[in-house]
């Protein structure tokens, strides 16, 4: 499949910021169309975040080349009766229309699903909102930093002790998660039309996926589990999970949970096999007794090499282990380069970031950088039975840019 498994699909990409729209790039890197409708002038609000305070300064629109690669633009006013109309001729031949329209803005348009799937019953609609498409909060706005990372509990729980202020979350954290739910949600929509002819609405929201990425303790609770006080990392309860800052400042985290078998390997490999006759860290009941000495001399022990020394000395020897990453490390990361999880931009040197799913014998597109404003309105406008005096009337009007 040299064009992709989803050649042929055609996407329409009706949302902002950020897991609706990642939803729909998701579909193109496996051959999908996409098509990006934005607002004449400046087009989708999202293009301009990097210019936020605090961003990353660059020549590059980073943000606009990760989410909307592969796409093809068209500036359209779907504020005008005009512009509603044309996205309606486009909905009769589409096969997935994307939103994150809050549903009161999807009626004032005439966007809803009601409305629209009589245009085409094949269609798949996909919405996607911060709070869910029902309830008093479905039209409250919300980003994942506060939907996703905030409400779910994430944002406490990630904290090192209940004293310590609360984590804030990067950009995109949990809308990238929150897109592959989106994509999951349309994939699975897809296999039910092909059973049965039809389209459907499907949707996920930043909340649900808050909660569920966080679902382990969250059903603790639910549960009414008795928890255990949160510890900061040098009085944690076991120090084989726990993580160790090592001599040129960089972190690296330990997760043997297989702890019988690994602790005397791990004791070597670290230089202090005379932990394991220690008879205060004989069992592992003991280490778990002691685990704030035992913390103790691993800071130590770690403190002594830099990390690419202890990589190359745990690596290959059956112990669970990570570095800490930092985006420094990103460009000559030869596992991800390897993986294809960065592969370069087609015709360019750039690297970006692979949607995190392979198909064997279906392979992806090589990625497109993403397109300028309305780059593409009049050929997307053409190929839907516009002719040449009508696109100009609306251009006149200011419903296509």
């Amino acid at each position: 499949m040299d064009n992709g498994i989803f050649a042929g699909l055609k996407v329409l990409d009706c949302a902002s910021f950020i897991a609706a729209p990642a939803a729909a790039t998701v579909l193109s890197d496996f051959g999908a169309e996409v098509i990006k409708i934005e607002p004449p002038g400046a087009g989708d609000p999202y293009r301009n975040l990097p210019n936020l305070p605090g961003y990353p300064i660059s020549q590059h629109n980073y943000a606009w080349m990760l989410e909307s690669r592969n796409k093809r633009s068209l500036a359209l006013d779907l504020s005008k009766p005009e512009g509603q109309q044309v996205l309606r001729r486009l909905v009769a031949e589409t096969d997935v229309f994307i939103t994150n329209f809050p549903p009161s803005v999807r009626k004032k348009l005439g966007l809803t699903y009601d409305e629209l799937a009589p245009l085409n019953a094949r269609m798949i609609y996909a919405s996607f909102t911060g709070y869910g498409e029902k309830g008093e909060e479905a039209n409250k706005p919300g980003f994942d930093s506060n939907a996703y990372w905030a409400r779910s509990g994430l944002m406490d729980l990630v904290r090192a002790d209940t004293n310590t202020t609360p984590a804030r979350s990067v950009a995109g954290m949990g809308d990238h998660p929150c897109a592959m739910a989106l994509y999951s949600a349309i994939v699975t929509a897809l296999y039910k039309r092909e059973r049965t002819g039809r389209g459907s609405h499907v949707s996920s929201n930043l909340m649900a996926n808050g909660i569920w990425a966080g679902g382990v303790l969250a059903q603790a609770k639910l549960v009414s589990a008795e928890f255990q006080e949160r510890r900061p990392r040098e009085r944690a309860l076991n120090a084989v999970t726990n993580h160790y800052r090592c001599k040129d400042g960089r972190w690296i985290i330990l997760s043997l949970l297989s702890e019988d078998k690994q602790w005397p390997i791990l004791a070597r490999i670290m230089g202090r096999e005379d932990l394991v006759t220690d008879p205060r860290f004989a069992t592992k009941k003991d280490r778990h007794a002691r685990s704030l000495e035992l913390i103790k001399i691993f800071d130590e022990t770690f403190a002594t090499k830099d990390l690419a020394e202890w990589r190359r000395l745990l690596d290959g020897n059956g112990l669970v282990f990570g570095v800490v990453g930092i985006l420094d490390d990103l460009p000559t990361d030869q596992q991800m380069l390897d993986n294809e999880v960065l592969l370069p931009f087609e015709n360019d040197t750039t690297l970006t970031i692979n949607s995190p799913i392979w198909v064997d014998g279906c392979d992806k597109v090589r990625p497109r950088l993403p397109p300028a404003v309305g780059e593409h309105s009049d050929e997307i406008l053409r190929s839907a039975g516009y002719g040449e005096a009508e696109i100009k009337q609306l251009r006149a009007a200011g419903t296509v840019g």
